[in-house]
């Protein structure tokens, strides 16, 4: 064994590859990145032993881990949880098909939304598609879990779905490691007619997931990974889920006086909460996210048991747990530990200085003011922050793609001008298809692509379409003559304020290309030349 010091994501990318991991299929998007780039740093990934190039987006991600394991080797699928709805199609007819060598499927939550537009709890989709659940408590966990993983998604034969959060996916521990393990031989599946699914065969399968749901439960009601320790105190019982029976556990470093149980796999083990249940007056449940156990708890329990949570409002509805409002759920003081400063000048984010997604505003914003009742659609990326000042330039931040789509929706309405503002790989991830629909009606809407040549919101990422866009958007049908690329310095402002007033004035489609490196990948480059 050795010992290292390791992020929760790094701890689940090496527990991965120590299991024999075949591919890494994966969309960058915090806090889930460093899991990917941890296993392209590693020797495996360097040495081409494991995939791990980035994919265009989180279906085409799982969809391609989905192939490997039909091949019989060992897949691993990232996301951050707004991801896992672009994956949604293939993870939940994945449950039907079932796998053949292991999936397991990463996704990275966000409570309190410190990255994301929400702070949606991906257990349940777990859920939705009846296949277990495993949510580490620490990074020893995180890391062991990835074995065990791949050993259950194998007999039991289905994707497993391993949920982790913020804190936990960015915090660091020292983690013992083990032995690796040698990647699986390349085999066929047994019943390779389970991967059509034609009704009839979908039928039969569905029928032997709901079956297997008795054995998922008792593999829950014996997992390692859910502990029961006994209390003194039986006034109340706590059930602590992943995380959050650290931020509990914090609370009392010489041991629960009440009787504990740690949630780390799913479904639940409903046989263990019901004996809590009848013993103790109440029940605490410490589940960072939504009220996911809690309310499966009030629908499993024989007798009558006070129940208490985020529900109940002994702790907070919603954003992140913390030591500090679990330590106030116990009734042992105040969740208002530090106080707001008064002195303290607040520092919203701004774009880099030397950004060229600055003069892109500062030409648009000149457009804009000529023409009354202009609209412009931002989308999901660092230059989502035109919407803060100095230039408030976008009216619209919904989800990767929405840009283009939004702006067509808004022209068929009768807006005139609609503007529509994407990045390069969110353009690719999620774009294409909108351009399609606006190219086949020739919606009156502009379209700008601001091509940095990476994916710097994340930390600069490879981009899906680099040195492609010109093709992608002439083979999907826009207009040559108004197609246009342009480099976005403050000395070219003249040249790139003309070209957008004329395609925003256009009454057709349009896009323009302003494109130049992002500051912030170009000065590692530099540096990295020098060194």
């Amino acid at each position: 064994m050795a010992k290292k010091l390791l992020l929760g994501d790094q701890a689940i990318a090496q527990g991965a590859l120590d299991a024999g991991l075949s591919g890494v299929y994966a969309y960058p998007g915090t806090p889930s990145t460093e899991i990917t780039e941890y296993i392209q740093e590693s020797p495996q990934g360097r040495g081409g032993e494991v995939h791990c190039r980035w994919c265009t987006n989180e279906k085409t991600a799982m969809e391609t881990a989905l192939g490997m394991s039909y091949a019989g080797k060992r897949a691993l699928v990232c996301m951050k949880h707004v991801g896992m709805n672009v994956a949604a199609d293939p993870f939940l007819n994945s449950a039907i098909t079932g796998v053949n060598g292991g999936v397991v499927v990463l996704v990275a939550d966000d409570p309190s939304m410190h990255s994301s537009q929400n702070e949606q709890d991906t257990r349940f989709y777990g859920k939705f598609a009846m296949i277990p659940v495993l949510e580490p408590s620490n990074q020893q966990e995180a890391y062991d879990m990835m074995s065990f993983a791949y050993e259950l998604s194998e007999k039991i034969g289905e994707p497993v779905l391993m949920r982790v959060v913020t804190r936990m996916a960015h915090s660091r521990a020292v983690v013992e490691t083990g032995e690796p393990k040698a990647q699986n031989e390349l085999n066929a599946p047994e019943r390779s007619q389970n991967w059509v699914l034609l009704p009839a065969i979908a039928r039969r399968r569905y029928a032997a997931l709901v079956e297997q749901q008795k054995e998922f439960d008792a593999l829950s009601e014996s997992s390692p990974f859910n502990v029961y320790t006994e209390g003194e105190n039986h006034d109340m019982g706590v059930i602590a889920c992943g995380i959050g029976y650290n931020y509990y556990m914090e609370n009392y470093p010489q041991g629960s006086p009440y009787p504990v149980l740690k949630v780390s796999q799913y479904p639940l083990p409903k046989e263990i909460i019901r004996k809590m249940a009848s013993e103790c007056k109440s029940l605490l449940i410490v589940e960072d996210g939504q009220p996911f156990v809690e309310e499966q708890v009030r629908g499993v329990l024989p007798v009558e048991c006070e129940i208490k949570g985020r529900l109940s409002g002994e702790l907070p509805r919603m954003g992140e747990l913390t030591p500090d409002n679990v330590k106030a759920a116990l009734g042992m003081g105040s969740s208002q530990v530090f106080a707001a400063s008064q002195n303290v000048v607040p520092r919203p984010p701004a774009l880099c200085q030397g950004c060229g997604h600055r003069s892109v505003y500062e030409a648009l914003n000149r457009i804009v003011a000529e023409c009354e009742g202009a609209r412009v659609f931002g989308d999901i990326g660092c230059y989502t922050l035109g919407a803060l000042p100095p230039y408030k330039s976008i009216n619209s931040c919904v989800d990767m793609g929405a840009s283009i789509t939004m702006a067509k929706g808004a022209s068929d309405a009768g807006v005139f001008p609609a503007i529509a503002v994407i990045g390069d790989s969110t353009f690719t991830h999620s774009g294409m298809t909108g351009l399609l629909d606006a190219v086949n009606c020739n919606a009156p809407i502009t379209v700008i692509i601001s091509d940095n040549l990476t994916t710097a919101m994340t930390g600069g990422q490879d981009s899906a379409g680099t040195n492609k866009f010109e093709a992608i958007c002439q083979g999907l049908g826009v207009d040559k003559e108004h197609l246009h690329v342009v480099n976005p310095l403050p000395q070219n402002m003249e040249e790139i304020t003309r070209i957008m007033r004329e395609e925003i004035n256009y009454r057709g489609l349009s896009v323009i290309i302003p494109r130049r490196e992002c500051i912030q990948t170009l000065s590692r480059k530099a540096k990295a030349k020098k060194k």
